[in-house]
């Protein structure tokens, strides 16, 4: 069985997360599946699928009459050099995290539209993993989402907003179901290398809130990461910055130089031990939802500065909504929630609430699994 999972990558460390998630589960109830990745220069490098296993796709190119003219070369030549042609694909699972929506433009909605047409003729079935999706207002996006849920096997939104968002689109179906970040499964790693950051605060930043804001919470961003690390300083602790994906390497290195104080940036290849660290830490604020997701899945008491809806329904679904954090607020509610996951008393009594929520969560995942290997094996 051939499975090619899209929208995940190497880049994000949320998105590779994603990825070992899938075929950790995925492997361990369909142990002969082989995975296929779309060469993508920029997010999936050769070597980066290589390393993981993954099959590659070869991308599609016709003659006049539509036909591959790479479907030519056997099968079996192709598969000796790891190459799958789109046509022998069995399953898509789409993990693309929040591409379908206005916030991220019309292309990528449009393109799955297009593709998700040609894969129902040939049999393939499709799932949209739990994901935040709109809001839709063009109409190439909303004409686009009409499409694929139309073909899509199964849609999982990752929290009510998302699904009301698409069933504001396309009303509600059968194949539209409400799910939630299926990373909360994986176990994290926490190598004794790490040791001297273990109980210490995690700063996760993202480049985003600067580029997908407005431009007050743009301008705000970076006044606001200094003002918590230094109010985590005056209140004893050592806090450090944990790099969740490349493009926020700039963003920390110009924190840490306008803190004009010392603070250690850790920067791991490895989503596994990201989760690990996330996880061994004391508390954390974060503006990456899988950075969040890694810390409240394992009882992290943490705080998000975030950029969509997103943010705001995964600290719902944790029972937490008093952990959102507004970039522009002033320095005395800065510290007033900072009190609050520092505390030991308070910070004890949110690690509880936290934990039983996550208990649900992993359950909600599981439920979601059953329902894709139930489609899958029929």
């Amino acid at each position: 069985m051939m499975i090619e999972i899209r929208g995940a990558g190497f880049v994000n460390k949320g998105a590779e997360l994603m990825l070992c998630a899938i075929r950790q589960r995925v492997s361990e109830e369909l142990p002969d599946a082989n995975f296929v990745m779309e060469p993508r220069s920029r997010t999936a490098s050769y070597l980066e699928r290589a390393r993981m296993g993954f099959y590659q796709k070869l991308p599609y190119s016709s003659d006049k009459k539509g036909v591959s003219k790479l479907s030519k070369i056997s099968k079996e030549s192709r598969l000796m050099y790891g190459l799958v042609l789109d046509s022998e694909i069995d399953v898509v699972l789409d993990a693309s995290g929040f591409a379908y929506s206005d916030q991220m433009g019309d292309t990528k909605s449009v393109r799955l539209a297009k593709f998700i047409k040609q894969w129902k003729r040939q049999g393939t079935k499709v799932v949209l993993l739990p994901q935040a999706f709109g809001p839709f207002s063009t109409s190439p996006i909303k004409n686009a989402i009409k499409v694929i849920a139309d073909y899509a096997d199964l849609i999982f939104t990752r929290d009510k907003v998302s699904y009301n968002y698409l069933t504001g689109v396309v009303g509600e179906r059968n194949n539209i179901k409400m799910s939630t970040d299926f990373t909360n499964l994986v176990e994290g790693v926490f190598p004794e290398r790490y040791s001297r950051i273990q109980n210490r605060f995690c700063f996760v930043l993202n480049n985003q809130m600067i580029k997908k804001t407005t431009p007050e919470i743009s301008a705000a961003y970076v006044p606001f990461l200094i003002s918590c690390l230094r109010i985590l300083k005056s209140k004893g602790e050592n806090p450090f910055i944990l790099v969740h994906c490349k493009e926020d390497t700039e963003l920390a290195a110009l924190v840490a130089s306008r803190l004009n104080e010392k603070v250690e940036i850790v920067i791991e290849s490895d989503p596994l031990v990201i989760k690990g660290i996330l996880g061994a830490c004391g508390g954390a604020i974060s503006s990456r939802f899988h950075g969040l997701v890694s810390a409240l899945s394992q009882g992290v008491p943490s705080l998000a500065a975030g950029w969509s809806h997103k943010y705001h329904m995964l600290f719902e679904d944790y029972g937490f909504e008093e952990g959102l954090i507004d970039p522009t607020a002033s320095e005395d509610e800065i510290r007033t929630k900072i009190d609050t996951v520092t505390d030991p008393d308070l910070s004890l009594k949110i690690r509880s609430r936290i934990n039983e929520n996550s208990e649900r969560l992993k359950q909600c995942s599981e439920a979601m699994w059953k329902d894709i290997f139930y489609l899958i094996n029929s």
